[in-house]
C-alpha cells in the first residue's frame, strides 16, 4: 500500500513539474519568430514533452484505478481524482495548442504572398519589375533552403530511429534466445525431478 501511495505521489510531482516545464517553452514560443529553426525545434521539443506528460496522465490514471478500494481516505481519493483530471484537461490544452502552432506553420510555408503580385507591380516601369522579380526569387529560395533544412533533419531523425529499432530488435532477439534456453534448463530440472 506505501509503495502505491509513494507511486501516485511520485509520479503527480513528476507530472506537474513537466507540465510547468511545457507552460514555460509556451510562453517562450510567443517570443520566437515562427520561421526560425530554433522556433522549429523548440516546437518539436514541445510535441515530444506534450506526449510524455499524456504518458504520464495516463500512469495516473492506471494508479488512481488501483488505489480504489485500498486504505486511501475518501477525501484523499477525490483529491487525487481532482489532481487527475486537472493534469488530464491541461494535457489535452496544451496538445491542442500544439496542433493550431503546427497548422500555423504550415500556414507560414503554405500562405500565398502577402500582397497581391500584381498590386506590387502595378507602378514600376521594367527595372522595376525586373529588381521585385529578383526580390520574389531571392524569397523563394530563402524558403526552398529552410524547406531543405527541415527535411535534412527530419531525414536525420528518421536514420536515427531506424538505427534504435534495428538495435531494439536485436535486444528483443537476444532476450528471446535466452528465453529459450532458460526454458529448456526448466525443462530439464522438470524432467529430473
Amino acid at each position: 500500500m506505501a509503495s502505491l501511495c509513494d507511486s501516485w505521489i511520485r509520479e503527480q510531482n513528476e507530472t506537474l513539474k513537466l507540465s510547468e516545464e511545457i507552460d514555460g517553452m509556451i510562453l517562450e514560443r510567443s517570443s520566437l519568430a515562427e520561421t526560425s529553426s530554433y522556433a522549429l525545434r523548440h516546437a518539436s521539443s514541445m510535441r515530444r514533452k506534450i506526449t510524455i506528460l499524456a504518458t504520464r496522465v495516463q500512469t495516473l490514471k492506471y494508479l488512481l484505478a488501483e488505489s480504489q478500494g485500498k486504505s486511501i481516505s475518501g477525501k484523499e481519493m477525490s483529491r487525487r481524482k481532482g489532481t487527475f483530471e486537472n493534469l488530464r484537461s491541461k494535457a489535452n490544452q496544451m496538445a491542442s495548442a500544439l496542433d493550431m502552432l503546427k497548422f500555423s506553420n504550415i500556414d507560414i510555408l503554405l500562405r500565398p504572398e502577402k500582397d497581391d503580385i500584381m498590386s506590387r507591380v502595378i507602378g514600376l516601369d521594367n527595372q522595376g519589375i525586373v529588381g521585385l522579380h529578383r526580390q520574389v526569387m531571392k524569397e523563394h529560395d530563402e524558403a526552398l533552403d529552410m524547406l531543405e533544412e527541415t527535411v535534412m533533419r527530419v531525414k536525420h531523425n528518421a536514420l536515427v530511429m531506424n538505427e534504435q529499432i534495428g538495435l531494439q530488435t536485436r535486444l528483443i532477439d537476444g532476450l528471446d534466445h535466452h528465453v529459450d534456453v532458460s526454458d529448456s534448463g526448466v525443462r530439464v530440472i522438470h524432467i529430473r525431478a
